[in-house]
């Protein structure tokens, strides 16, 4: 159940922290009681055909607002980068080009940046619902067998890698 009482999303955001430096308490002490909330986390599959695209005219979105995923890779934030080095190589192409081109460079970066971020949301929501068993027995084949040796496997972790050309001025 969604508990929205502020005194107690208080007292389990100070459980949840409690061996954490002492600033970080009196920073949740301090702060207004309209401003603490709990929300789980979320992420959402980019649909091919279905998710709208990265861009509609002049506006884009990027990191969490075109593909959220949870923090089940640690990909998120980096995603988040990537997309911004990207859509400056874009944009900067584009500005050179003149304003007409800005639209086309949008699409580009969406076009560009789809096959990285589809298949980590799909990843990120697998391996997060492979983690959030809690049946004993599967917990503990998944976590003496099955994970290590998809960790000794390469491509387990291709999802870290991302080339990307020298951007320059």
């Amino acid at each position: 159940p969604k508990i929205t009482d502020p005194a107690l999303l208080r007292k389990q955001a100070k459980e949840l922290v409690s061996n954490w430096p002492e600033e970080l308490i009196r920073l949740i002490d301090l702060s207004p009681d309209e401003t603490i909330s709990k929300t789980p986390l979320v992420d959402r599959w980019l649909w091919p055909g279905l998710t709208p695209p990265a861009s509609t005219g002049k506006v884009v979105l990027v990191g969490d607002a075109w593909h959220p995923m949870t923090p089940n890779l640690g990909q998120g934030a980096c995603c988040a980068l990537e997309d911004s080095v990207i859509l400056t190589k874009k944009l900067a192409n584009a500005i050179k080009s003149g304003p007409a081109a800005i639209e086309g460079a949008l699409r580009a970066y969406g076009e560009e940046r789809w096959p990285r971020v589809f298949p980590l949301t799909v990843r990120a929501n697998l391996v997060g619902s492979l983690l959030q068993w809690d049946n004993q027995l599967v917990c503990s084949i998944r976590n003496n067998i099955v994970i290590p040796k998809l960790v000794r496997l390469g491509p387990v972790l291709e999802h870290t890698n991302f080339e990307c050309e020298p951007l320059k001025a």
